[in-house]
C-alpha cells in the first residue's frame, strides 16, 4: 500500500523560506510522477509543481523562480523548497503520487501559513 507523509509546514513571515518533505512508502518516488498541490481556504486544490520519472519538472506560474521541487531516491522522498514566501502561498500543501497504472495517492497535507 502506498503511503505519503508530508512534513515541514509552519507559520512564517513574508519573505521567509520553508522546505516541505514528502516521505513515501510502498512505491519508489523515482518510478512515478510526484507532485505538490495546495488548497487555500475556500478555494479548489491547485497544482504547484511536479517531477516526472524522467526528471522533467513543471511549476505553476505563480511559484516559478521561488519554489524548487526535488527528490531523493536514497530517502525515497520528494521535497518542495519554498523561498520568498508570500501571504498568497498560505494553504494546505499535499503530496501526490500519480500513475495511470497504480492510481493516484495523496498525503494528508501540511499547513503553510505566511503572515504579512
Amino acid at each position: 500500500q502506498v503511503q505519503l507523509v508530508e512534513s515541514g509546514g509552519g507559520l512564517v513571515q513574508a519573505g521567509d523560506s520553508l522546505r516541505l518533505s514528502c516521505a513515501a512508502s510502498g512505491r519508489t518516488v523515482v518510478g512515478y510522477t510526484m507532485a505538490w498541490y495546495r488548497q487555500a481556504p475556500g478555494k479548489e486544490r491547485e497544482f504547484v509543481a511536479s517531477i516526472t520519472r524522467s526528471a522533467n519538472i513543471y511549476y505553476t506560474d505563480s511559484v516559478k523562480g521561488r519554489f524548487t521541487i526535488s527528490r531523493d531516491s536514497t530517502k525515497n522522498a520528494v521535497y518542495l523548497q519554498m523561498n520568498s514566501l508570500k501571504p498568497e502561498d498560505t494553504a494546505i500543501y499535499y503530496c501526490k503520487l500519480a500513475s495511470p497504472v497504480v492510481g493516484d495517492y495523496w498525503g494528508q497535507g501540511t499547513q503553510v501559513t505566511v503572515s504579512s
